[in-house]
């Protein structure tokens, strides 16, 4: 199925996760995402399951001024 991931096309496996998602940007902690602008907490990473033309946003925290 295709996904985008941060504004970029993906192709995951059906059955996907919020977790696979994560793996096929090789995301460092710390992050938070959100499929279709919806928080997911990381707890639920495994188990929310992904749907073809989703949007995920992984974003990291900035620091500065």
């Amino acid at each position: 199925m295709k996904v985008t991931i941060n504004k970029h096309e993906h192709e995951l496996p059906a059955g996907a996760t919020v977790a696979d998602a994560v793996a096929a940007i090789e995301a460092r902690p710390p992050f938070a995402a959100a499929v279709n602008t919806q928080f997911v907490p990381k707890t639920q990473y495994a188990q929310q399951s992904l749907k073809d033309g989703d949007r995920i946003e992984i974003i990291s925290p900035v620091t500065g001024g």
